[in-house]
């Protein structure tokens, strides 16, 4: 524990320098209040590297006294963190200390020095999926998006129905979580759309039914500036990681030109066309596939992946336009990730692209069901 007396200005800059929070690396504890109480008030304490004392922790009989007051070789900690520090020395030398302190003090201010074009909304869209609605944990989305951008906002925008009683299998459920979507858009998303704020930035993460993932995109539409996110299942992060270095998107264009088209992203999964056919029964259709070597619910890594998803798909909406005519009607089988749904509603274009039925693959209805029609005036 300290025994020599540190000047107030050597304080103030430590706290600034330290955030007001504990240095010991893992804590980050805020110590201007009581985390339980929420009292707020000067909860730190000031360590010492190299010892105030020769004969205290860490203690030296030449640098003591030469670096008791100096900033350099001074620590913000919790008492628990402080107390900690200088009984176990062993553990904790100077040079560990010192690691400790330079990690933490440039993440302060690295954090700190962020302007207003490094910040992004955060929106939080999470729908039923089945019978359970999936967590996505605010903290994760800032490890996501760092350090290209930062929250604007403590509190991220949050989208969706929470403790729904409708299932999937039931027709209200479509109308219902599209109706909510529209509505919570409009108020909660829209303000930020039209207002003249510097942040512009959205950072979008999502995890619902494709159809509404895709909803979700069309609502928002690519004038906007976003950051689509993707959750990985290993490793378990929404942060981007390295994608193979070899990657292509298959398309497989359809030999009629019908005016119903049936496009099959076969991406997470491999839709079998049996499983279309049966749905249009006799009914005349073209089918259009994209596809990639092998289907898997995993494969989506890395950003530029989900980039060459949107140029792909961009491409492709144009092709079966020009083959099919301006008339057609596209029907959408999405098996795809959270992110590429998201992206092909944020793709399609209301005034250049052909409307679009979304469907939705059922387990208890035992197959694809019409769930969503975006851009479509009747029911065709």
């Amino acid at each position: 524990m300290s025994f020599s007396d540190i000047s107030e200005k050597v304080r103030c800059l430590l706290w600034a320098m330290a955030g007001g929070r504990c240095e010991f690396d893992g804590c980050n504890k805020p110590l201007w209040k009581d985390g339980l109480t929420q009292i707020e008030m000067n909860f730190a304490d000031v360590a010492h590297i190299i010892g105030d004392s020769p004969t205290g922790p860490r203690g030296d009989i030449a640098l003591s006294s030469e670096y008791c007051n100096d900033v350099s070789n001074l620590m913000l900690m919790c008492l628990d963190h402080h107390r900690m520090i200088d009984q176990i020395t062993q553990v904790y030398s100077d040079e560990i200390l010192r690691q400790m302190k330079n990690v933490h003090e440039e993440r302060i201010e690295r954090l700190t020095a962020i302007k207003s074009n490094k910040t992004s909304h955060v929106l939080i869209y999470r729908g039923m999926i089945g019978e359970h609605q999936p967590k996505i944990d605010y903290r994760d989305t800032w490890s996501a998006m760092a350090p290209e951008w930062y929250p604007s906002s403590k509190l991220p925008i949050e989208l969706g129905l929470h403790n729904f009683s409708f299932q999937d299998n039931e027709e209200e459920f479509w109308r219902v979580e599209e109706k909510n979507l529209d509505r919570q858009f409009s108020t909660k998303v829209k303000p930020f759309l039209n207002s003249d704020s510097e942040t512009d930035h959205f950072s979008i993460f999502a995890f619902a039914a494709q159809p509404l993932l895709i909803k979700l995109g069309a609502l928002f539409s690519d004038i906007h500036p976003a950051e689509v996110y993707q959750r990985h299942r290993e490793p378990q992060t929404w942060g981007w990681i390295p994608g193979p270095e070899k990657f292509e998107y298959k398309v497989v264009e359809s030999g009629s030109s019908e005016r119903n088209v049936a496009l099959n992203l076969s991406l997470s999964a491999a839709i079998d066309s049996s499983r279309i056919k049966a749905l249009f029964g006799n009914q005349k259709y073209s089918e259009w596939k994209m596809t990639i070597e092998n289907p898997s619910n995993d494969f989506l890594k890395s950003r530029a992946q989900l980039q060459m998803f949107r140029m792909e798909l961009r491409t492709l909406l144009n092709r079966i336009k020009t083959k099919h005519g301006e008339n057609a009607i596209l029907h959408i089988f999405p098996a795809v990730p959270v992110s590429a749904a998201v992206e092909i509603g944020r793709v399609w274009q209301p005034k250049a692209d052909l409307p679009m039925i979304i469907y939705d693959q059922n387990q208890k209805l035992t197959g694809f069901v019409r769930s969503l029609n975006i851009g479509v005036v009747k029911n065709d």
